[in-house]
């Protein structure tokens, strides 16, 4: 077994995430092909794992990159969905694969930097196990209710006279960590209710059976200009410019300012030649007039920058949040 393929156990636990790898050696592959000097990708195809459900923003995002990849590379580039526990199953997939460029990931941020804080020390995958292509994008969080609920600002909430009621896209989400963090500080008596994506956050928002959801904005964009949902704050730096009647969180006087962001991962130990045609190819297809739109359709923001420089963004990030969590005496749901 060589280091590429060494055991390792992340178990989450709380609230439904539970996790148990095991990565078992390849059998009678090392090697092989030792004798070609035909250059990556050879003809092979790519997988793309997702650890999300199909036609949620992830993966999305996901289809296009890898059909502008494979446009470049010349080869098949698959998606494969692999949901559950926030993307950690497909992060164990990933890790058990041969580090040969021909599998790879897109790695939700909130996996890295918020999902930590929802379960015991060292139960979550750690980014330091893995080899980063590129980053992709980022998009917001808004937090949004029903147009009959009566809710219209912060203050609402806060003065609704009974606890509040709040959808998550997941535990260890930023969906979570942003409504958290709001409440928080808004001093605001409120209860999470867990759902598995998006889709059912937004649906149970307009079925009243929570009375606010943070989701992605592109998730949330078409009901919120046709009137079927009714937006209370974004959970961004600035005002986005799809939202400009909309305040920010930071500009109601709370520190919550939360984004999801999404790089490419790869088993770690990819080769320096294989990683370059990689980087090589992703940097072509964000060029692509099809991959622009769909950021331009889904409100994204670019975020394609080195692997290097997302690790040091996805790291400080988890340190700002633990910092947060701790100060405001957050539970997300983990037993730490």
């Amino acid at each position: 077994m060589t280091t590429n393929h060494r055991a390792r156990r992340w178990a989450l636990s709380g609230a439904g995430l539970t996790l148990a790898l095991t990565l078992t050696a390849c059998g009678g592959n090392v090697g092989g092909g030792s004798d070609s000097e035909e250059e990556f990708p050879g003809g092979d195809p790519i997988t793309m794992l997702v650890g999300q459900d199909p036609g949620g923003s992830t993966d999305l995002i996901a289809r296009a990159a890898a059909d502008g990849l494979s446009d470049e590379l010349g080869v098949p580039v698959t998606v494969e969905n692999r949901p559950g526990a926030n993307g950690a199953l497909a992060a164990q997939q990933l890790a058990g694969e041969d580090p040969d460029g021909h599998t790879l990931m897109v790695y939700n941020g909130s996996l890295a930097y918020i999902t930590p804080l929802a379960v015991g020390e060292g139960e979550a995958p750690d980014i330091a196990d893995f080899d980063i292509v590129t980053g992709l994008s980022l998009d917001d969080y808004v937090l949004v209710t029903a147009p009959g609920s009566g809710f219209g600002t912060v203050e609402d909430l806060a003065a609704a006279g009974r606890p509040i009621t709040f959808g998550t896209t997941g535990v260890g989400t930023g969906s979570q960590l942003s409504q958290e963090l709001l409440f928080a500080q808004a001093d605001i008596d409120a209860t999470a209710v867990p759902f598995d994506g998006g889709s059912p956050t937004l649906t149970a928002v307009l079925g009243g059976q929570v009375d606010v959801g943070s989701v992605q904005l592109g998730e949330a964009i078409e009901q919120i200009e046709s009137g079927g949902l009714t937006p209370i704050v974004t959970f961004a730096e600035e005002r986005p410019s799809y939202l400009p009647d909309t305040p920010t969180a930071v500009e109601a006087g709370y520190d919550v300012p939360v984004q999801q962001s999404r790089a490419v991962f790869a088993p770690q130990g990819v080769p320096d030649d294989v990683m370059q045609t990689l980087r090589d190819g992703f940097e072509a297809a964000f060029e692509t007039e099809a991959y622009q739109q769909l950021n331009e359709d889904n409100l994204l923001t670019p975020l394609e920058v080195d692997g290097e420089e997302i690790r040091e963004r996805w790291t400080e990030n988890l340190d700002n949040y633990r910092a947060v969590v701790e100060e405001y005496g957050i539970d997300l749901g983990g037993d730490a």
